[in-house]
C-alpha cells in the first residue's frame, strides 16, 4: 500500500497514526496537492490528501474512510467499537475533531490571501467554530482519561490530530493551550505515544 499525504496534513497524520498503532506495512509518498496538476489526480479525483491506494490500485480518500478500513484490515489494537452506540460515539468525537480542524484550516487559508481580498467576517465565522468545537471537546472530556469508554481509540486520535495541528499553525492566533488546559494535558498524554511522537507535524520543506 502506498499513502499519499503531507507530513503537515492532520488528517494524513490521523490515518499514519492508525498505521502505526496497527503495526501495518504503508509507503508515505509526500506530494504537493498545491498545483492544480498534482500526482494525487490520477488517484483521487479531488486532488485531496490523504489518499491511499491499494495493493491491487484501488484508492480510497477521505480519513474517516480510510481509518475505518484500516481498522477493518488488522485486528490488532481494535480502533473503533464493534458495538453499534460506541462506534457511533466514536465517530461523532472524530467528527467533531475534524470539524474543528475544517474551521481552523478554512481560517488559516483566509489569511493567506491578500489582505485587500479577506473577509473578516468569514475569518471570525470559522475561528467561532473552532472555539465552539474546542469547548466542547474540552466538556465532554472533562474527567476522562480517555474520550470514551475508559480505553484510547480513534476518538482520542482524532482528538490528538486536531490539537497537534491547533498548536502547529496557530490559526487567528488562537492560544488553546491557555484557554483550554485539560485539552494540553491530554495533548501531552497523547505525545507519549509512539505513534503520535513519530507523527508530529513537519512544514513542507
Amino acid at each position: 500500500m502506498k499513502l499519499l499525504a503531507s507530513t503537515a496534513s492532520p488528517y494524513a497524520r490521523k490515518v499514519r497514526i492508525v498505521l502505526a498503532e496497527k503495526k501495518i506495512e504503508c509507503e508515505l509518498q509526500p506530494v504537493d496537492v498545491s498545483p492544480v496538476d498534482n500526482p494525487v489526480n490520477a488517484h483521487n479525483p479531488l486532488g485531496k490528501i490523504p489518499t491511499l491506494v491499494l495493493d491491487d490500485g484501488t484508492a480510497l480518500y477521505d480519513s474517516r474512510v480510510i481509518v475505518e478500513f484500516l481498522d477493518n484490515a488488522s485486528p490488532i489494537s481494535r480502533l473503533i467499537p464493534e458495538d453499534v452506540r460506541d462506534r457511533v460515539a466514536v465517530r461523532r468525537w472524530e467528527a467533531l475533531a475534524d470539524g474543528v480542524l475544517d474551521a481552523g484550516l478554512l481560517a488559516r487559508y483566509e489569511s493567506l490571501r491578500d489582505k485587500r481580498e479577506r473577509s473578516k467576517d468569514w475569518s471570525d465565522k470559522q475561528l467561532a467554530r473552532m472555539r465552539r468545537g474546542c469547548e466542547q471537546m474540552s466538556k465532554d472530556l472533562e474527567g476522562r482519561a480517555w474520550c470514551h469508554g475508559g480505553r484510547y481509540s480513534l476518538a482520542d486520535i482524532a482528538l490528538g490530530c486536531c490539537l497537534g495541528w491547533l498548536g502547529f499553525r496557530q490559526p487567528g492566533d488562537v492560544n488553546w493551550h491557555a484557554a483550554y488546559p485539560g485539552l494540553a494535558r491530554q495533548y501531552q498524554k497523547l505525545m507519549e505515544r509512539p505513534a503520535f511522537a513519530d507523527t508530529a507535524p513537519i512544514a513542507p520543506k
